[in-house]
């Protein structure tokens, strides 16, 4: 496991002790060709790597879609309130699996958009993209509904948290390709489509741990 993303997992443990910090991300490929991620510049690294902003929050038309109509069928949900109507099933499973909040919303966002409705051509559906035995496993007896999708969801999340020693990174890259993969390649597999996953899931990531941090001053403010 010293080849993988260790280096981010620990930079990640750290940002949820700061939450409130903006975060560039920073990839690089050793002499190994191993893709790491880091929000510090790597150090003795010049040559090779890429700075990637994480704005908290993008302008609606700059926002990266979550599906594509290639990978996504069944498309009905574009309000923009559904950002926010599953707020108290979120905060129920992360602190029901002690996982971060703004994380399990940083991975329903790239996975559906808070669409409920959204099955991907493999089979996937709702929320948090379930395949239906991954669902059967969790416990998810309706696929589609949110509550359950949620639940499921993070539970698989916390699962494969525990099985990567908490390693936020490599949870991310095994919850798409699978922890399978992810132990054969010792780290993020080189899959254009999981590197990439993984890369929109830390921008929403840390746009979420901002936006977390800045209503939290807000309130401590209006408390005085």
């Amino acid at each position: 496991m010293s080849r993988r993303s260790a280096l981010f997992g620990c930079v990640l443990a750290a940002a949820l002790a700061s939450a409130g910090a903006r975060a560039d991300i920073y990839v690089y490929t050793d002499a190994d060709g191993v893709v790491h991620y880091s929000n510090t510049p790597p150090r003795g690294r010049r040559a090779g790597v890429s700075r990637v902003r994480t704005p908290a929050t993008a302008p609606a038309a700059n926002r990266p879609a979550a599906t594509s109509a290639s990978d996504r069928a069944a498309l009905r949900d574009t309000s923009p309130e559904r950002y926010a109507r599953y707020d108290a099933y979120i905060r129920e499973a992360a602190a029901l699996y002690r996982l971060p909040e703004p994380f399990v919303r940083a991975i329903i966002r790239v996975e559906s958009d808070y669409n409920p409705h959204v099955v991907s051509h493999a089979g996937a559906c709702g929320l948090m993209q379930l395949m239906p035995a991954t669902a059967a496993r969790m416990g998810v007896t309706d696929i589609f509904d949110p509550r359950q999708n949620i639940l499921g969801g993070v539970r698989y999340l916390r699962v494969l948290a525990n099985h990567f020693n908490g390693d936020l990174v490599l949870t991310i890259a095994a919850y798409n390709a699978g922890e399978g993969a992810v132990l054969r390649h010792r780290g993020i597999p080189p899959y254009e489509e999981t590197q990439r996953y993984v890369r929109r899931v830390l921008r929403h990531y840390y746009g979420y741990l901002e936006q977390q941090s800045s209503a939290l001053a807000a309130a401590q403010g209006a408390s005085r």
